[in-house]
C-alpha cells in the first residue's frame, strides 16, 4: 500500500465550547439570531423581522424553537419581561459574539510574525494567571471536573473573557491605532 497524503497538523486554534453550545450552533439561522442579538435586546417578533430583512424567512415558531436551543445552551438568555395586553412579551439578549468572518488564504503567511510575537506575550501572561489562580483553579479541578483538560478550559475561559472586555471596552479603536 503506497501513501498517497500525509500531513502533519498543528493545533493553531482553540475553540472552547461544550456539546449543547456546538449542536445550537449547527444551524445559520441560531447564528444569526446570536449576531442580531449582539448590544441588542430584542422580543422574537423583531428577531423575526431583522431576519426576514437579511434574507431568512422563518416562521414565528420556528425562531421560538431556535430561541429555546439557544436558550438551553446557555447562549442567549431572557433579559426583560414585559406584560403587553395579558400576556407576557420575552426579550433575549446575549453575552456571546459570534464572529464569523472567513480569513483570507494567506492569513497564516502574513500574521506569522504577528503571531508569533504574540505567542510570547501571551506565554507570560498564561504563567501569570497560573501563578495567580493555580491553586483555585486545582482545587475546583480535583472537585468538579475528572477531565483532563479542566484546567487548560478553565485558563482560556479566563483568557477568553479579558479579550472579550478588551474587545468590548476599545471597539474598532484596535484597530485604527
Amino acid at each position: 500500500m503506497s501513501t498517497l497524503l500525509q500531513k502533519e497538523l498543528k493545533i493553531n486554534k482553540i475553540l472552547s465550547t461544550n456539546a449543547d453550545q456546538a449542536k445550537a450552533l449547527d444551524d445559520t439561522a441560531r447564528i444569526k439570531i446570536l449576531q442580531i442579538l449582539y448590544h441588542k435586546q430584542l422580543a422574537t417578533d423583531q428577531i423575526v423581522e431583522e431576519l426576514n430583512k437579511i434574507g431568512y424567512k422563518k416562521a414565528t415558531t420556528t425562531i421560538r424553537h431556535h430561541l429555546d436551543v439557544l436558550k438551553n445552551a446557555g447562549l442567549i438568555e431572557i433579559v426583560k419581561m414585559e406584560e403587553v395586553r395579558g400576556a407576557v412579551m420575552k426579550y433575549y439578549g446575549t453575552s456571546v459574539r459570534v464572529m464569523g468572518a472567513k480569513l483570507p488564504a494567506n492569513f497564516e503567511t502574513d500574521f506569522s510574525k504577528t503571531i508569533a510575537d504574540t505567542t510570547v506575550k501571551l506565554e507570560k501572561v498564561i504563567k501569570n494567571i497560573a501563578e495567580n489562580a493555580g491553586s483555585k483553579i486545582k482545587k475546583k479541578s480535583s472537585k468538579n471536573n475528572t477531565e483532563s483538560n479542566y484546567e487548560d478550559q478553565i485558563v482560556m475561559e479566563i483568557v477568553n473573557r479579558a479579550m472579550a472586555k478588551v474587545f468590548e471596552n476599545n471597539g474598532q479603536l484596535l484597530v485604527q491605532k
